[in-house]
């Protein structure tokens, strides 16, 4: 299979090709003329795919006769110019933290569309969210959530929260992203009846607005079923609580976790497809119900970045192995996508100046943090390769530039958006010279 063929096998895009050149063009920019331009490793973001999944995830919630709303979850990569992007296509967006605040706000995105998750919110953070204005604060947990009740007291000011729900139900999906289970660290556990409690508490907070419930329960999620059985759970629950206390659901968050393809070996997905699926089947709960059709929220982040990035590395040295393993060693890895080390994630890859060549050797991809566990790919059909060469690991947009780190005092890469011919150097490589910003000398000795 030639390398133009196993690109479209997978990559839902069609702003990837191969040029006259035999390099790798992305959004209609040579990346190996972004690579000479600004160094490796480099993240390179095609806005146009992103745009495009914002849209097709629109879509997907047509058939669902209320309200509805898509929300990014920014967790998954953010950076100001990427907030700019989301404001022009006109969504809401996520934040688990008051850095993603603070972004959000130097990006001048709307107060409003902004919700702030995560379990344990400080003082500070739910301080700075109800300065700013934002929208709805997700309340995971009691703790939270009294001092989220003293502080609209104590400031007279309203806030809209939406609680976050547990509702004990495991997803097929890896162990470290499961998040719906009863034995999570998120959220109120449905089953135990702390939900309820919260509820409770909630509702006689004076200055608490309670907009609606939040589920989310996991990542890399492409069935419907758990979905279904979730919403079950929690609309069964709703019913009860109409009659006891009153309550209206005018928002119901389903989370995000719609899976992604990242290798022809993993399934593939339609999140499109998926939210059809699921709003039909809410609409059919909430009529057996007899529940108003509340507004429907969902989250997504992978299914939004995901397939949209692409990680240009440059190959070094090589080690071979006979009958065992032949390395392939390139100048980034666990620094800049953990995902493999920490979740097992796989990926797959091209050498990204010489796109035609025949893939005559199997090559595992290590990178260069001193970790025996530093492997990006394993047995990757790969043309012979020499130093200088340029690794292309397609699909890395989710949870990789947001979860890297500096181990090994590695600068973490540049991010360039490339879309329409044209490239935007969205966040800027670092350099050893940046971490001296935090760095004090000894006091000098005066004896």
């Amino acid at each position: 299979m030639s390398n133009k063929e196993e690109l479209a096998n997978f990559i839902a895009r069609d702003t990837i090709e191969i040029n006259e050149k035999n390099h790798l063009e992305i959004a209609g920019v040579d990346t190996v003329d972004l690579a000479k331009k600004y160094g490796t490793p480099l993240v390179i973001y095609d806005i146009q795919t992103i745009r495009k999944n914002i849209r097709k995830l629109k879509e997907g919630l047509t058939a669902y006769k209320g309200q509805t709303e898509v929300s990014y979850a920014s967790k998954a990569f953010s950076s100001v110019a990427l907030y700019q992007i989301i404001q022009q296509e006109d969504i809401s967006i996520d934040v688990v933290s008051g850095g993603e605040l603070y972004i959000a706000k130097q990006a001048g995105f709307p107060a409003e569309r902004i919700n702030f998750h995560g379990n344990n919110k400080s003082i500070q953070e739910l301080t700075d969210a109800l300065d700013y204005g934002i929208g709805n604060i997700i309340v995971d947990n009691f703790h939270e959530l009294a001092m989220l009740t003293a502080l609209t007291e104590e400031r007279q000011q309203i806030a809209n929260i939406i609680l976050r729900i547990t509702p004990g139900v495991s997803a097929d999906t890896h162990r470290y992203i499961m998040t719906g289970q009863a034995d999570s660290k998120f959220g109120f556990d449905l089953q135990s009846g702390q939900a309820e409690k919260a509820l409770v508490k909630a509702l006689d907070a004076s200055h608490l607005n309670v907009n609606g419930l939040h589920m989310h329960i996991g990542s890399q999620i492409f069935d419907t079923e758990s979905y279904a059985v979730s919403m079950n759970q929690i609309l069964n629950y709703v019913k009860e609580w109409q009659t006891k206390y009153g309550f209206e659901l005018k928002v119901f968050n389903i989370g995000g976790g719609f899976g992604v393809q990242h290798t022809i070996e993993e399934a593939e997905n339609s999140p499109e497809t998926q939210l059809n699926i699921i709003s039909q089947e809410l609409m059919n709960l909430l009529d057996e119900y007899d529940i108003p059709y509340p507004e429907l929220w969902i989250e997504p982040g992978r299914s939004i970045v995901g397939e949209a990035g692409t990680t240009i590395y440059e190959i070094g040295s090589q080690k071979e192995l006979p009958e065992i393993r032949h390395y392939v060693s390139v100048d980034g890895g666990m620094s800049d996508n953990i995902r493999p080390a920490f979740y097992d994630a796989k990926y797959t890859g091209f050498v990204a100046n010489r796109m035609e060549d025949e893939a005559n050797t199997t090559v595992s991809i290590a990178g260069k943090a001193c970790e025996s566990g530093d492997m990006l790919i394993f047995d990757l059909p790969l043309p012979k390769v020499t130093a200088g060469d340029l690794l292309a690991v397609i699909n890395t947009g989710d949870y990789t530039f947001a979860m890297a780190s500096n181990y090994n005092r590695i600068p973490r890469p540049a991010v360039v958006f490339v879309e329409n011919g044209k490239d935007f150097l969205a966040i800027r490589r670092e350099t050893p010279e940046d971490f001296m910003r935090f760095e004090n000398f000894l006091p000098e000795n005066d004896d």
